[in-house]
């Protein structure tokens, strides 16, 4: 049985000129000990999967169908109660941005410690004990000073690494991490990432790791999503998606990766299209340069290419 399993998951915001849709029909399934990459660009929908599975969307958001099973309990249909016991616990999640998901008026170690508190049980001294280890995991430099400092006095990086701290704490069964690395200078990246790596070897805990950056995902993750206005449009192992993408999008986005050799990226033309102006055929219109007639009144399914490959195109290229 998979750890996290996502089918048809639909989420909107409603505005004055009607419903947008975030997430759009997503299927997504991480079995247990995996780490699953989520990529796209910005406002690809990405970290809305993410809060759906934690029923964490903000208002006007809304999920509005499809199922999310964790081991074999839809979240959907669980209790608010029932999702606070989850949140932090068996399931844990590093936000994008800590400065706005940090308590200003706590110091950031009693932050860390209450959470083992609440959901382990632990006895005030055992709590900071665990928080100061955690600390140091992560590489905070200082952790016994760290541990009373307030989210005001640390810098960006060190926001961030207490958010990564905090969520694996407890030692969830599944981690959602959006952009973990973010504000992170490349040596402390490396550190977070083979952190995660560890807490996947260890402890068998299912990761899915949100990020735009392909380098991340190659190194790190056995299966890959390319996420895009809302859906998913190719799918596929690690090794098979790099070695040959079946997408143009995908291939747009390998095509940005800067290489060892140097030389001009090649950045892919246009913008994402919006939400509530969708074209009624392929989504990546008007920025594909493989698109015909066809491609702009259909719209393409999510089809298997190859074995365990999956793309959303009418033309898959070899």
């Amino acid at each position: 049985m998979d750890t996290l399993t996502i089918t048809g998951l639909r989420t909107q915001f409603q505005t004055p000129k009607g419903p947008l849709p975030a997430v759009d029909g997503v299927d997504l399934r991480i079995p247990k000990g995996t780490i699953v990459g989520l990529v796209g660009e910005s406002g690809c929908g990405k970290s809305v999967t993410a809060l759906s599975v934690l029923g964490l969307v903000p208002p006007p958001g809304e999920v509005v169908g499809g199922t999310i099973d964790f081991w074999g309990q839809d979240l959907r249909r669980c209790p608010e109660q029932e999702l606070r016991r989850l949140r932090g616990n068996r399931i844990s999640m590093i936000f994008q941005d800590p400065m706005t998901s940090l308590n200003p008026v706590v110091p950031v170690g009693e932050q860390v410690a209450e959470g083992l508190r609440l959901h382990l049980g632990l006895g005030r001294r055992a709590a900071k004990a665990r928080a100061l280890d955690c600390f140091q995991q992560v590489g905070i430099p200082d952790p016994a000073g760290r541990c009373g400092a307030y989210p005001r006095e640390l810098s960006g990086g060190l926001r961030q690494r207490v958010m990564i701290a905090m969520a694996m704490a407890c030692q969830p069964e599944l981690l959602l991490a959006d952009e973990p690395t973010t504000a992170l200078d490349v040596t402390i990246q490396a550190q977070i990432l083979q952190l995660m790596a560890q807490l996947r070897r260890e402890q068998g805990t299912a990761i899915l790791l949100i990020t735009h950056n392909m380098g991340v995902v190659a190194q790190l993750c056995d299966y890959v999503y390319v996420m895009y206005a809302g859906e998913i449009v190719e799918e596929a192992e690690t090794f098979a998606l790099f070695r040959q993408p079946r997408h143009p999008y995908t291939q747009g986005l390998l095509r940005a990766i800067p290489s060892l050799e140097g030389g001009a990226l090649t950045p892919i033309p246009g913008a994402v299209p919006e939400l509530g102006a969708l074209p009624p055929g392929c989504r990546f219109c008007g920025r594909c340069p493989k698109e015909t007639a066809d491609c702009r009144e259909r719209h393409p399914a999510l089809e298997t290419v190859a074995a365990g490959h999956r793309a959303r195109c009418l033309h898959p290229e070899e």
